[in-house]
């Protein structure tokens, strides 16, 4: 061979190993970790996973995702493994010395982008290492208290959030304080709760539920309080806020006692008027005592015998089984009503603002009427409220259509902006 041949050769094959790597990175699909799946005893904290999952498997079928999953349970794991068979779980701690914690970080550091998901925490960990990794990071559905860019160290936190591909916060609340506080990313935007996204459904346990319990589709409500208890049996609340107290003090003990009247009086105007049923269901595990002992357990025999109490907790599934038959979800949390919202049933939060902005979101998507604050609103105006959506409740079910309308708009056009993040 000529040295004109072999130079030529030469070149076609190293050609030939150019064009083959450029198709393999091009064929390799774009990966987004996401971490989310925060706990196991909150049908919220459940929920926002596979909601999220939903909606980046409805607008980027193409991309492959990883989820960090903070805390699971066999039956958490057995519902995400069906629905999303695809997606890898993955557990571990940035910090940690493991080898589960050394896959988790390897695989951040070949994904296209991090998202965290939709929650109330304000660590900074995963946008530290995402900085030094080089890899974009964004947040999905966020809220964060004033303190996450006030005090000691909020100037470093609030140079993290500006490095942050996007953030979309699940209330303008939080869009307010982080723009008011001179945060700059390149999306900063209202966007809704993922777990606003939720399809999954175990009807096979719903309807045993409701038969077990004796309820009709359509002729109960739900009520859920929230209390000033500790989240287990002595752990007290690290945060500030205290929102989880080892020891309430007498005002939270009385607020508890309050709101629960409250509730009791709506219960027996709700059970007087239409003859129908209440389940007292549960969004977190450690709210079912307190809320058999401060709402069922006091109500009189003629209208407790209309009430009934989960004996154990359930998942988000078989929760949504049940909001979705429900005629109308009333909480003190707001992850139930997001869940029945996203299956078509209308909804009355009861909220407060203490235990963060995230009540807003419900202003947000457009149902305002339906937004009423435990304390200062009268149980007058939350009887009217459930009454007025029973009297028109083809028009109720019509509002909520068009809320889940609007918010679907706009997991459209977030995952837009993640399809440019990554280069889909």
């Amino acid at each position: 061979m000529n040295r004109r041949s072999f130079l030529h050769q030469s070149t076609t094959a190293l050609a030939a190993t150019g064009l083959s790597s450029r198709a393999f990175a091009e064929s390799k699909p774009k990966t987004i970790v996401l971490q989310s799946a925060w706990a196991t005893h909150n049908i919220g904290d459940i929920g926002h996973t596979p909601g999220t999952l939903r909606v980046i498997e409805e607008h980027l079928p193409e991309v492959k995702v990883i989820l960090w999953a903070i805390k699971l349970d066999e039956r958490v794991t057995a519902m995400l493994k069906k629905r999303f068979p695809k997606v890898e779980i993955l557990q571990g701690n940035l910090a940690g010395k493991d080898a589960k914690d050394e896959k988790l970080r390897e695989a951040i550091r070949g994904a296209d982008l991090y998202i965290r998901n939709s929650g109330m925490g304000q660590d900074t960990n995963f946008m530290q290492f995402c900085q030094k990794a080089g890899k974009p990071y964004g947040l999905f559905g966020q809220s964060y208290f004033p303190d996450m860019v006030e005090g000691k160290g909020a100037e470093e936190r609030k140079a993290l959030l500006n490095s942050a591909a996007f953030i979309y916060t699940r209330e303008t609340k939080t869009l307010s304080i982080l723009k008011n506080a001179g945060v700059k990313t390149p999306v900063l935007e209202f966007g809704p709760d993922g777990c606003l996204g939720i399809d999954v459904r175990d009807d096979e346990r719903g309807l045993a539920t409701m038969k077990k319990l004796g309820l009709e589709e359509k002729k109960f409500i739900t009520i859920q309080l929230r209390t000033h208890t500790p989240s287990a049996p002595g752990v007290d609340d690290k945060r500030p806020q205290k929102l989880n107290p080892l020891h309430p003090t007498p005002e939270m003990i009385a607020d508890d006692e309050r709101r629960a009247a409250k509730y009791r009086e709506l219960i027996t105007r709700w059970v007087k008027k239409t003859g129908h049923k209440v389940l007292i269901a549960p969004e977190v595990k450690k709210e079912m005592e307190h809320n058999k002992r401060f709402i069922y357990d006091p109500l009189p025999p003629e209208i407790q015998k209309h009430v009934v109490n989960l004996d154990e907790f359930w998942c988000s599934d078989e929760a949504a089984s049940v909001f979705a038959r429900a005629h109308t979800v009333v909480c003190h949390e707001p992850h139930s009503p997001i869940i029945a919202l996203a299956n078509g049933t209308p909804i009355i939060h009861t909220f407060s603002e203490f235990h963060s902005p995230k009540c807003w979101m419900f202003k947000d998507i457009g149902l305002p009427e339906w937004l009423l604050e435990f304390d200062t609103t009268s149980v007058d105006l939350w009887s009217d409220t459930l009454f007025a959506i029973d009297a028109d409740y083809a028009g109720a079910e019509a509002k909520v259509k068009k809320a889940m309308a609007y918010v679907h708009e706009c997991f459209g056009r977030s995952m837009q902006r993640v399809k440019q993040v990554i280069g889909a």
